[in-house]
């Protein structure tokens, strides 16, 4: 099974991060990139916070990009500027349970969810209690708050 390096994963989480640069600011969410990594090393697909609809969060946008069930999935890493949602609106399902459902067994994020819209997120939780190997990489927390300025979190 590929295992990506550090090197690897600080390289595709840029890219996420740049990805979440591209989003458009909203008073009432997080910007967030997201790239779907597959067990060759190579790009399955990406997204950001809101690229095609105002609700739609990082990860949604890049599963929407792949056939439902892509046997790929089972051995890809997902990088997540920012830490998986574990509660969304009754009609949209959480981050966390996303990855969960589409058997993704690694998720690398660069910042753990602030308790700006959500008391307590608990994606990162939820993910290892489910057996998903979490890698987070603090380093590149700056990079994550940066493309969030819009909500003056320091």
């Amino acid at each position: 099974m590929y295992a990506p390096d550090r090197d690897q994963d600080l390289r595709w989480m840029q890219r996420a991060i740049g990805l979440a640069a591209l989003c458009p600011p909203a008073t009432g969410a997080y910007s967030v990139g997201a790239v779907i990594v597959g067990e060759d090393g190579t790009e399955l697909a990406a997204g950001y916070s809101r690229e095609t609809d105002p609700r739609e969060h990082a990860e949604e946008a890049a599963f929407a990009k792949l056939p439902a069930g892509d046997p790929r999935l089972a051995t890809a890493t997902i990088y997540s500027s920012l830490e998986p949602c574990s509660q969304r609106s009754a009609d949209r399902t959480p981050c966390a349970q996303r990855i969960l459902e589409a058997g993704i067994p690694r998720v690398v994020i660069a910042w753990r969810e602030p308790s700006l819209f959500v008391a307590d997120c608990v994606g990162v939780e939820q993910l290892a209690e489910a057996g998903v190997d979490v890698v987070e990489l603090p380093e590149l927390a700056g990079g994550a708050r940066a493309a969030n300025s819009h909500l003056g979190l320091s």
